[in-house]
């Protein structure tokens, strides 16, 4: 007898088999936060259901890498301390930030969600570039 996939068990990196979930990603230097030591970063991210199914963020992972090649690597449960349950059709946007030592750097990662018969799935989230557009160095 056959038995279905296990909704615990991960899948792997890269997989997106939440079909239908677009996420979009825009990215603001904070020049009055930042230092040359510690660039601070805005970002907001849009998570768009185009699917015909109910998808509940769970958690997520990001990967954060500078320019001297520090990386980081950030997971935890849901998204600004909520875990939000998107129907079909809706959006749900939030902001956040993230600090890097030198630019640019990048970051990218992936959103563990999960339908409403408990079956999980991960969701890419377009690697994105940290950077100082047309910062130049006086002398």
């Amino acid at each position: 007898m056959s038995h279905p996939p296990d909704p615990e068990r991960s899948q792997p990196p890269g997989t997106d088999n939440a079909q239908g979930i677009q996420v979009n990603v825009q990215v603001v230097h904070l020049a009055a936060q930042s230092t040359p030591e510690r660039r601070v970063f805005s970002y907001v991210i849009r998570i768009e259901n185009r699917s015909d199914q109910t998808w509940q963020l769970l958690a997520r992972h990001w990967d954060i890498v500078d320019a001297l090649g520090h990386e980081i690597q950030v997971d935890g449960d849901g998204v600004v301390g909520e875990q939000p349950v998107i129907p079909p059709g809706g959006i749900f946007v939030y902001d956040s930030f993230v600090t890097v030592e030198a630019v640019p750097g990048r970051m990218g990662g992936y959103y563990v969600m999960q339908d409403a018969w408990g079956a999980r799935a991960r969701v890419s989230i377009p690697p994105f570039i940290l950077d100082v557009p047309g910062e130049r160095t006086l002398n």
